[in-house]
């Protein structure tokens, strides 16, 4: 069954009868419970593509309802609803999306219906609610046979998200995001396989089939030898993704310098991005790698920055060149008087240790105008772009390059 409609959880039911009203002006269907055992009985029947949730309930509260859908493995898209506050309306987000949770937005009550129609509106199918067979694969299900038999198969594939400068909108970039296109299963995104491939010791093929797929992608589209030859510098980059193991490979650096050599782009036009958990894992080891990678030209980026405990001493410890702000505070900047406070700390950090700033999860106009605001350099969002087919990248980047 193809998840459709919308399921609200909200004890008050004149609240439920006026989500559906905005919901049915803008074509979705709603289906409205007032207590926790008939929304379970209403998730199995439906299966609604996206959630109403009231985070105060008399029996069963809204962070339990959360816990219990992640454990179900529930891949609706939630918006979460309260009068609480910013502060654990933030809370409860951050818990939900450590579960493991898709998450819209927040809605704070009284909440305008303005808001309401542009989450519902919000497409969702990037996010993966069913495979192509009309399943939700999970990585228990998923095989390192299967894994390994994909990239022999050339399975995999990638999606561009373009990142562009705050100030101007101009291009400034793609980040290449791998997808499993499985001729069985239908597309899987990469929560469901990255870590079987570590735990398997696929990872380290897999980021190099992707390396490959996004520089070849990357020279076919920009001529990094005129941008060179005309003396700009603002050649659009390319960025990909690391996984704590690939750092500790001592045949990485080289190899992808010659790839690199070989498909004539230069090193300065690749960021590397990797989370702070995964420089942690060998630091040593993490060390000498990243600061190879920055003495052959290639850039590196700090992902999701602001969410672990050791921000700041990586940020010393490495050779970064770009700190990315990480999209749960930039998802809220609109909405929450704390997040606009970490994007804008962040932010005058980079500047002040000169480093790019990225701001991931741009999703309205609000945002990007907050981050033009505080000095933020580059933005990337569904505001700006989804991630793009390799034609769909292609014609983007020609028409805003």
């Amino acid at each position: 069954m193809t998840p459709t409609g919308l399921l609200v959880l909200d004890d008050d039911p004149m609240i439920g009868q006026t989500i559906a009203y905005i919901a049915k002006s803008v074509d979705v269907q709603t289906r409205i419970t007032t207590n926790a055992a008939d929304f379970f009985d209403a998730l199995d029947q439906c299966q609604p593509a996206r959630i109403v949730l009231d985070l105060i309930m008399p029996d069963m509260d809204g962070v339990e309802v959360l816990v219990e859908l992640a454990r179900r493995n529930c891949r609706a898209h939630i918006i979460i609803s309260s009068g609480v506050g910013s502060r654990v309306l933030d809370a409860a987000r951050r818990s939900a999306d450590e579960h493991g949770l898709n998450i819209l937005g927040v809605l704070s009550k009284p909440f305008s219906s303005i808001r309401l129609r542009e989450l519902l509106t919000r497409e969702v199918s990037e996010q993966g609610l069913q495979t192509g067979n009309g399943r939700v694969s999970s990585i228990d299900e998923i095989t390192a046979g299967e894994l390994s038999d994909a990239l022999d198969n050339r399975e995999f594939e990638l999606v561009y998200q373009p990142k562009v400068f705050c100030t101007s909108s101009r291009l400034a970039g793609f980040e290449a995001l791998v997808r499993w296109n499985s001729p069985v299963r239908g597309l899987i995104m990469p929560g469901q396989f990255i870590e079987l491939a570590e735990q398997s010791n696929l990872i380290l093929p897999l980021t190099h089939q992707t390396i490959e797929m996004a520089i070849d992608w990357y020279s076919t589209v920009f001529d990094s030898a005129e941008f060179e030859r005309n003396g700009d510098d603002s050649a659009p980059t390319i960025s990909v993704n690391l996984s704590a193991r690939t750092l500790t490979d001592q045949q990485f650096v080289e190899q992808v310098s010659d790839f690199c050599l070989r498909r004539g782009v230069p090193p300065h036009r690749v960021i590397f991005e990797l989370t702070e958990t995964s420089a942690m894992e060998d630091p040593i080891a993490s060390l000498d790698l990243l600061t190879r990678l920055r003495v052959k030209g290639f850039q590196l980026s700090i992902d999701d920055f602001g969410t672990g405990y050791s921000s700041m001493l990586q940020l010393v410890r490495l050779p970064f060149s770009e700190i990315k702000v990480d999209r749960s505070f930039v998802m809220t900047v609109s909405s929450s008087e704390e997040s606009r406070a970490v994007v804008r700390s962040i932010v005058e950090l980079g500047s002040s240790l000169g480093l790019i700033t990225t701001a991931e999860g741009v999703e309205d106009a609000w945002a990007l105008d907050y981050l033009r605001e505080v000095g933020c350099d580059l933005a990337q969002g569904y505001f700006i772009s989804r991630p793009l087919s390799i034609s769909d990248a292609t014609t983007w980047a020609t028409r805003n390059r």
